[in-house]
């Protein structure tokens, strides 16, 4: 994966390994928490520039809104999300500024290892120019 994040988190690369669970009273949010479902993500800075900087991602879970979780528990939440960081969207970004580059899974019928990618969105892209991180 790859995410734009406010500020710069606390090391060049890290290992996330926090148990996520749902926000009380929420049917979707989620939050750290010690009863939680176990969740680790790494994290490893690509590039900074200013307040914002860009992250390569790598899950060994995939707990719902793990990404967007994680970093807002560093005190870092992805650019544009709402519902983690700052409550007013960015302008010209529809969401949170996050992209699945890569997807490797188990096929469910073949048991063959499949391997996906995607190329950087237009938008995505036009976000890294904005903010000088390409």
């Amino acid at each position: 994966y790859l995410a734009v994040c406010d500020g710069a988190p606390p090391a060049p690369d890290r290992t996330v390994d926090a148990p996520i669970g749902r926000v009380d009273g929420s049917l979707t949010a989620r939050t750290v928490r010690p009863d939680g479902q176990p969740a680790r993500t790494h994290y490893r800075v690509v590039r900074s520039c200013g307040p914002r900087t860009l992250l390569e991602l790598t899950l060994d879970t995939g707990r719902t809104h793990q990404i967007r979780v994680h970093m807002a528990y560093l005190g870092h939440p992805l650019l544009g999300d709402v519902v983690y960081g700052a409550k007013r969207p960015v302008p010209g970004l529809a969401g949170q500024c996050l992209h699945a580059a890569q997807l490797t899974f188990t096929h469910p019928t073949t048991g063959e290892c499949m391997t996906v990618e995607a190329p950087l969105p237009d938008w995505f892209s036009a976000v890294l120019k904005r903010y000088g991180l390409q």
